[in-house]
């Protein structure tokens, strides 16, 4: 056993040791690569969303120098067609990129990685020579003509030297061009039956052409077939929740919300985790460590950047288009570059088929909060301040109160949207009852039998409170939205709180800018 070759299956045993959520049919997936066209792949997703617990599952499974068969027994991949065929058969490569970007802060990091790597190689194959100038690539072309046995490569956080050190600087060009000579060479189909690289970040591109276009590429934006791998489905949740006596609602309100490719229902797998060992629900988003970056990205506010944040933190979905990022934390140029990252990084959710992101659940809009306040955007941070008075007046049935919360928070954030425009207004509500998806699932615009409700408050599981249907009127008074509410049919949602439900009317005047508030226990 070496450090870099041959490391064994400790890491993954350790996992198995604790509550381990079954996830080892990606080896199939990486199975149908090896030995292919497709064998190099780089599969990047968000921090804390089981990056490396899958780079050590693979090294446990093709590690040749130990018996990991009673390891993978009882999991999944064991019915699969290929676990025999490629059950620790190979030598296999492990590098963790951040073990040098720690040690090394300058453009020799790149000699370091592949000086150590090359000295624990040989000591693995002592009667291969070791000549004058070879390199690591030089050294294990040279170990497979002697063998002819291919290696297995896995690289974990492949891209923390691109996120410490600027394109263009000699240890960014360095590190491209190590990865070239090891992987697109023209020995390199001979030298490895599969690649495997793991991070936050793609491949990094050059213009409009990648670095290494060989590579087969997984992330955040376009998972493919590994999709159901990149975190926990609602499934899996459900199963841990009975397990351990947990509230799978709260876990769904706190973790749930990405959508990853095909997958509709997808939480952060580290959050779960921690909250079933913990034993409640909160943020632990923060251990993430990305919180500063974000915040300098939210700072640049590209294109109306802010409005599309404010939307988003009432509940909408905003475009995107991720196609154009060069996958550089330090080339950011407008505003799509910037929602692309914070997909990457986990802050928001893509959703190809519209091409939208939107922040996905409660513990990532609880750091957005945090970033918006680190900007100092004091008009939409006094509105989330006083969302939680603006709830209870509601729930009281105190309308002056009410209308004059609305016409705070419409006021203060007039620089930031259209003031007179009606869907501005739903969106300042939406940021005004920021504090009531804390115990009410939102719906804007939510279908009746005869068109929308502007906003309706669904309670949550064990949330003892009415529902609340809002209506919003333009330069019409607030009776009129009551009125409309009673002429529209409930969709089942509110039907079944019928005598537990609140009717919310809302009127703004153009003219006067003033609001006025009707409350109605139906």
């Amino acid at each position: 056993m070496g450090v870099y070759i041959n490391t064994g299956n400790a890491g993954f045993q350790s996992a198995r040791n604790g509550e381990y959520v079954d996830k080892s049919e990606l080896i199939e997936v990486v199975n149908r690569t090896l030995c292919t066209e497709r064998r190099f792949s780089c599969v990047t997703r968000s921090r804390r969303f089981g990056k490396s617990m899958a780079a050590k599952m693979l090294c446990a499974y093709y590690d040749r120098s130990c018996d990991s068969r009673q390891l993978f027994s009882d999991l999944q991949i064991a019915s699969a067609p290929s676990f025999e065929k490629h059950l620790n058969k190979y030598p296999v490569i492990y590098l963790d990129i951040t073990s040098f970007v720690t040690r090394f802060k300058d453009e020799t990091i790149i000699q370091h990685i592949n000086d150590e790597i090359k000295d624990d190689i040989h000591e693995a194959w002592p009667e291969v020579p070791v000549k004058e100038g070879d390199d690591l690539m030089a050294l294990l072309i040279r170990i497979n003509q002697a063998s002819e046995m291919p290696f297995i490569f896995i690289i974990d956080e492949w891209d923390a030297i691109c996120r410490e050190f600027k394109a263009g600087t000699p240890a960014m060009d360095a590190y491209v061009n190590w990865l070239r000579r090891m992987f697109k060479g023209g020995q390199s189909m001979q030298v490895f039956a599969g690649v495997y690289m793991t991070g936050i970040l793609p491949v990094k591109k050059y213009k409009t052409e990648s670095g290494l276009n060989n590579f087969l590429e997984y992330s955040m934006v376009e998972p493919m077939d590994m999709a159901q791998y990149f975190g926990f489905t609602k499934e899996e949740v459900m199963t841990l929740a009975a397990k351990r006596g947990m509230d799978f609602d709260e876990l769904e309100k706190w973790y749930d919300g990405y959508q990853i490719g095909d997958e509709q229902s997808m939480f952060n797998p580290n959050s779960v985790m921690q909250a079933m060992d913990v034993g409640r629900c909160r943020s632990y988003w923060a251990s993430t460590g990305a919180f500063d970056a974000v915040a300098a990205y939210i700072r640049m506010n590209y294109e109306g950047l802010k409005d599309d944040i404010v939307k988003m933190l009432a509940g909408g979905s905003c475009k995107v288009d991720p196609t154009k990022f060069q996958n550089d934390m330090s080339v950011i140029r407008n505003k799509d570059d910037v929602f692309t990252v914070l997909i990457h990084l986990g802050y928001l959710s893509y959703n190809w088929r519209k091409d939208e992101c939107y922040i996905p659940n409660r513990e990532v809009a609880g750091e957005m909060v945090n970033a918006v306040e680190a900007n100092d955007w004091q008009p939409v941070v006094g509105a989330l301040r006083k969302s939680e008075e603006l709830l209870q007046a509601t729930l009281d049935g105190d309308e002056e109160a009410v209308a004059r919360g609305v016409e705070a928070a419409h006021d203060d954030n007039t620089s930031i949207l259209s003031y007179n425009n009606e869907n501005s207004l739903a969106c300042v509500l939406s940021i005004a009852f920021y504090y009531a998806r804390n115990n009410y699932v939102m719906h804007r615009e939510l279908p009746t039998g005869k068109g929308f409700a502007d906003i309706v408050l669904i309670p949550r599981k064990n949330v003892d409170s009415p529902a609340v249907v809002i209506e919003l009127k333009v330069n019409r008074d607030a009776d009129s939205a009551i009125d409309q509410i009673h002429r529209k049919q409930y969709p089942a949602k509110v039907a079944e709180y019928a005598d537990r439900l609140l009717l919310v009317g809302i009127s703004y005047d153009r003219e006067t800018k003033q609001h006025a508030c009707r409350i109605e226990k139906a």
